[in-house]
């Protein structure tokens, strides 16, 4: 009885969404909550999950396999596939987050982007900001979260570990590869590197 509610729930969702002109390729893998607020010219592929408290603005796409709870969407943002974004988070006009990214209690800048493998957590991101892939804040440190601010125009290269509490300025940029746990100044270029060393003619062992 009580599943053929919920059912019946999602069944009234999803028929007032359309009706409102949500865009849904497959309706029946697509789960809202009773409060969940969608804009115009809104788009939504299969698998996606809309959990409580998610509010998303017009000419938004949310694709495959992504998982929203808790999060404020402004327009023209594309999210997914496989996202997952927690309570906290606020995507700004432009933004875009992409495949296999988590973003938690976090703002994500106008016309910023965390295209792939990203972990975003306790930080505040700027605008026109570009997030490599592979990068990840290092929020917590055992005994508390730390937060991060990213300023404007900054680009973070991939594979980067953000050490919170932190501060990039604005205009600075991250080398792939670095584990970053200082201050970065304004126009500055960080970079944590070992340097690479190359064995001429090196034989394996056999």
């Amino acid at each position: 009885m009580k599943q053929k509610k919920l059912i019946d729930i999602q069944s009234k969702l999803r028929n007032k969404f359309q009706k409102k002109g949500v865009k849904m390729v497959a309706p029946d893998t697509v789960f809202f909550s009773e409060n969940t607020k969608i804009g115009n010219n809104v788009t939504i592929e299969p698998y996606v999950v809309i959990a409580d408290n998610v509010s998303v603005g017009n000419n938004v796409r949310i694709l495959s396999f992504s998982h929203l709870e808790g999060v404020k969407i402004e327009k023209n943002v594309n999210v997914g596939p496989y996202a997952r974004l927690r309570p906290g988070t606020v995507l700004k006009s432009g933004s875009k987050v992409g495949n296999f990214v988590e973003v938690k209690k976090s703002i994500v800048g106008k016309d910023s982007k965390l295209n792939h493998l990203t972990y975003i957590g306790d930080t505040k991101i700027g605008k026109k900001v570009n997030i490599g892939a592979g990068t990840i804040t290092c929020n917590y440190d055992g005994i508390k979260k730390n937060k991060t601010v990213i300023d404007d125009e900054v680009f973070v290269g991939s594979n980067s570990s953000l050490v919170a509490p932190i501060k990039l300025e604005k205009k600075s940029i991250i080398g792939a590869g670095s584990v970053i746990t200082k201050k970065v100044s304004n126009n500055a270029l960080a970079l944590t590197r070992v340097e690479q060393v190359e064995i001429k003619n090196y034989k394996r062992k056999k």
